[in-house]
């Protein structure tokens, strides 16, 4: 609930970000609209928004106990929709990696990495259901929200991280100053003053200078300081929550087991061979030992269906 909640709340901020010339223009960070304004970057970042939104608020509702026990249908009709959308953000935030914050190459190895993680266990999620899996269904979808959700970790890292680096200095960022003056649209003696190589002759080096990351100076500083911390700080979220979902599974043995039994059950009735295995599970593509069904639900099959999330 804690993990929903804090999802609910970002995405819920970020919806005015949907309007792509008014909030996002002005809200994104500086220097993002030189490259999105326009071409296959202005596609997918709208494409991005218009997505992972909805999917995020969306997605609360498969976190209710209510719903999953009984609304199966919405749960199930509303989880195809959720998964469509996240594949679409990801299309999305592919064809605006290489310019996203400064477009920093592990800024795009991140954006690739997130991607690939949430797409294939969105995929393991999806035949685990197909298979009536239910226990590696839940655990393939918490996997998946959380390499998700990092998104959200990592911009608080991202500010500590600009604070640090802008006290520590030594840290720049190549710019050309193209985008520089574009951020300086308005003040064409304020981008002279600041960063004169732009008119200078041999001042630069093809076009592109170098511009410190310093958090509370002018505005293309302030945005490196974002830029080169970014994709450090995905990369240390993305870490931590993929401990961290590890652990909450480890720690809820008993919700697993019985979304197990529940799986044999069904299995069972489809036909399924293997019925509590049918899946992917660690006894059949593993050196786990057999999983065989409790006693009790042997020799009572109806107590096991009861309460079904799936």
């Amino acid at each position: 609930f804690i993990f929903a909640g804090a999802l609910f709340g970002f995405v819920l901020a970020r919806l005015q970000y949907l309007s792509i010339d008014g909030k996002f223009r002005t809200g994104s960070s500086p220097g993002e609209w030189f490259y999105l304004r326009g071409g296959h970057e202005r596609i997918g970042i709208t494409l991005h928004l218009a997505t992972v939104l909805p999917a995020g608020l969306l997605l609360v509702f498969q976190f209710v106990p209510a719903i999953r026990h009984k609304a199966l249908i919405f749960h199930r009709i509303n989880g195809y929709v959720v998964v469509l959308l996240l594949l679409l953000s990801n299309a999305g935030a592919l064809m605006i990696a290489r310019h996203s914050f400064g477009g920093e190459f592990e800024t795009q190895v991140y954006v690739g990495v997130l991607v690939i993680m949430t797409t294939v266990g969105a995929a393991l999620a999806y035949y685990n259901i197909k298979r009536l899996q239910i226990d590696q269904h839940r655990a393939w979808m918490l996997r998946t929200w959380f390499y998700a959700g990092t998104i959200i970790t990592l911009r608080i890292i991202m500010i500590i991280s600009a604070q640090i680096i802008s006290s520590a200095g030594g840290f720049y960022q190549a710019w050309p100053c193209a985008k520089i003056s574009f951020l300086y649209e308005d003040d064409s003696t304020g981008f002279q003053n600041a960063y004169p190589q732009c008119f200078t002759a041999n001042g630069t080096m093809d076009g592109w200078v170098a511009v410190k990351a310093k958090f509370a100076d002018n505005t293309p500083q302030i945005a490196t300081s974002l830029g080169v911390t970014f994709g450090s700080a995905g990369w240390l979220a993305l870490v931590l929550h993929a401990i961290g979902v590890e652990i909450y599974l480890q720690m809820t043995p008993r919700e697993s087991n019985r979304l197990r039994v529940v799986s044999y059950q069904r299995q069972l009735e489809a036909g399924f061979s293997h019925p509590g295995s049918s899946g992917l599970t660690a006894d059949r593509l593993g050196d786990s030992d057999t999983w065989q069904p409790p006693l009790q639900n042997l020799a009572d099959k109806g107590d096991a269906r009861n309460g079904i999330s799936q």
